[in-house]
C-alpha cells in the first residue's frame, strides 16, 4: 500500500464540493445569521423554514405515520423537529443536537439608572467572553418585555439597532491616553464585568426639576414604543448583541466573519439538512435545538431538562415503544463546534489534533478539560460507524478537539445526550475567534456540515 494509503492527513477539500452550491449555502446561512442573533430569534426563524418545508406543530397524542414532519416549540427558545421513519422508534433514532444560544451582554432586572448628565444600562454577561472584547463596537438591544397593566399581561417583542436607520448602543472604553493603569492589569481585569454599563442617552426630559431627568426621558421614549414602564425590566428578556451583519472574509471570499457561529454554524446545518432530506427515512430522524449550552444546559429550555424526554416519550407511546428502549439504540451527532487551528497563536494548539479550516467537518472524540473532566467519550464503535457514513457519502471530514491537553478545553451537550444512554459524538464546524463578538468559519466546512448531517439522517 502507498503511503498515501497508510496515513492520515488533514487537506483542504476544496475538490469535494462545487464552489457555487458552498456559496449558495452561504448566503443562507449568512441570512439566517443576521436574523437570528438571540435564541427567541432562531426559534422563530427556524419554524418558518421548518413549516416551509412541510413540518407542522406536534400535538400530544396526535396520529403519526412514516414520512410525517413535525416539530415542537420550547417556550420559545428551543425547538425540536423530526421526521418519522420507517423502523419502530425501538430501534432508535438518529438525532441531532446543537445549541441555540451565544455569548452576549444581558440586561439586569434593575438595569436604567442615571449618572452625569448620562442614561446607562447595567448588564451581567452571559456565558464565557473576552469582556475586552465587548466595549467600543455598535450593539443592539434584542429580547421581550411582557408589561404588566390592570391585571392583563401582554409580551411586547423589542428589536431597536438593527435597522441601519436605527441608534445603536455601546460599551465606552477608556482612551490610550488615559489608560496606562489599565493597561498595566492582566486582560481578564482590564474591563471588570461591573463596568460593562450599556450607554442609551443623554437628552434630559424638559421636566428639569426632575433628579434623573435623562432617565426619566430614557423611560418615557420606551413607554412611547412599547408601553412599559421601569418595573416592567423585572419581567423582560433584553441583551446587547453586536450590531453588524454577517460578511465575507478574505479576498477569495472563503470565510464567514459574524456573531454566534458558536454555535449556529452548526444548528443551521443540522436543521436545514433535515428540511431539506427527500423521501421517507429508514430510521426516525430528530434534530434537537436547545438554549443555555454556554451556561452549563440547566434550565426548563436547556439540555438537561426533560423537555427532550417528554417529547420523544410522546412519540413512543404512540407506538407502543418503551423510551429508555429507543435510547439505547439511537445514535447522536452533538453538533458543536471546535476550534480551529491558528497560526498566530500557535502555543496553546495541538497541531496533530486539532481542527484546520477548509479541511471539512470535524468529529471531536472527546472534549472536556485536562483530564478529559466533563466530557463524554464516544466508543471506538462509534467513531468507526460516522466515519464509514461520511466517507460512503463523499463527505470531506477530520477531526478536532481543544487545544492542548493543560491550556483548558470546553464542553459540548453530548453527556448530557450520553447520560440517556445515547451512543453520542461529537461533529462540528471549526471556528476561529470562538466566542469573540466576531467570529470566523470556512464556507467549505459549514457546508460540508450540512452534508454530513444528511447522510447521517439518510443512513
Amino acid at each position: 500500500m502507498t503511503s498515501e494509503q497508510l496515513f492520515y492527513d488533514k487537506k483542504p477539500a476544496f475538490d469535494r464540493a462545487g464552489a457555487q452550491a458552498v456559496s449558495a449555502y452561504a448566503e443562507g446561512y449568512k441570512a439566517f445569521l443576521d436574523r437570528a442573533k438571540t435564541e427567541r430569534d432562531a426559534v422563530k426563524e427556524m419554524s418558518a423554514r421548518a413549516e416551509r418545508a412541510g413540518f407542522v406543530p406536534y400535538r400530544r397524542g396526535q396520529a403519526l405515520k412514516p414520512g410525517d414532519r413535525i416539530y415542537q416549540v420550547n417556550r420559545a427558545k428551543g425547538i425540536t423537529l423530526a421526521v418519522i421513519g420507517e423502523k419502530s422508534l425501538a430501534e432508535g433514532v438518529h438525532l441531532t443536537a446543537a445549541h441555540l444560544d451565544a455569548p452576549r451582554i444581558d440586561i439586569r432586572t434593575l438595569p436604567l439608572y442615571e449618572t452625569e448628565n448620562m442614561a446607562f444600562f447595567k448588564t451581567h454577561y452571559y456565558g464565557g467572553i473576552k469582556k475586552y472584547q465587548w466595549t467600543a463596537i455598535p450593539l443592539e438591544l434584542r429580547g421581550v418585555v411582557c408589561v404588566c397593566e390592570n391585571g392583563e399581561i401582554r409580551k411586547v417583542e423589542v428589536s431597536i439597532g438593527a435597522d441601519p436607520s436605527e441608534p445603536k448602543l455601546v460599551i465606552t472604553d477608556l482612551l490610550p491616553h488615559l489608560a496606562s493603569e489599565q493597561m498595566q492589569k492582566k486582560m481578564t481585569e482590564g474591563i471588570k464585568g461591573e463596568g460593562l454599563n450599556v450607554l442609551v442617552g443623554s437628552r434630559p426630559a424638559e421636566d428639569q426639576d426632575e433628579k434623573s431627568p435623562v432617565k426619566l426621558a430614557v423611560m418615557r421614549w420606551l413607554n412611547e414604543k412599547y408601553g412599559m414602564k421601569e418595573a416592567d425590566f423585572l419581567s423582560a428578556e433584553l441583551s446587547c448583541v453586536p450590531a453588524f451583519n454577517a460578511c465575507d472574509i478574505g479576498l477569495d471570499r472563503s470565510f464567514i466573519g459574524g456573531y454566534g457561529h458558536d454555535d449556529r454554524c452548526c444548528s443551521y446545518p443540522a436543521a436545514t439538512a433535515l428540511m431539506e432530506l427527500e423521501g421517507t427515512p429508514s430510521h426516525t430522524c430528530v434534530c434537537l435545538l436547545v438554549d443555555k449550552e454556554e451556561i452549563g444546559s440547566d434550565g426548563v429550555t436547556g439540555m438537561q431538562s426533560r423537555h427532550f424526554d417528554t417529547f420523544m416519550g410522546d412519540l413512543c407511546r404512540g407506538q407502543g415503544v418503551l423510551l429508555d428502549e429507543c435510547f439505547e439504540n439511537s445514535v447522536c451527532l452533538s453538533a458543536d463546534v471546535c476550534n480551529a487551528f491558528d497560526p498566530n497563536y500557535p502555543d496553546v494548539s495541538e497541531k496533530r489534533n486539532d481542527g484546520r479550516v477548509n479541511c471539512g467537518f470535524a468529529l471531536v472524540k472527546y472534549t472536556g478539560s485536562r483530564g478529559k473532566s466533563g466530557t463524554s467519550e464516544a466508543t471506538a464503535e462509534l467513531m468507526a460507524r460516522i466515519r464509514n457514513i461520511f466517507d460512503q457519502a463523499g463527505v470531506a471530514w477530520q477531526t478536532g478537539q481543544l487545544g492542548k491537553v493543560d491550556q483548558g478545553g470546553g464542553g459540548t451537550v453530548a453527556m448530557f445526550l450520553a447520560n440517556r444512554n445515547i451512543d453520542t459524538v461529537d461533529a462540528g464546524v471549526p471556528v476561529l475567534s470562538m466566542h469573540a463578538p466576531f467570529e470566523v468559519i470556512s464556507k467549505l466546512d459549514l457546508y460540508m456540515a450540512f452534508r454530513g448531517f444528511g447522510a447521517f439522517y439518510r443512513a
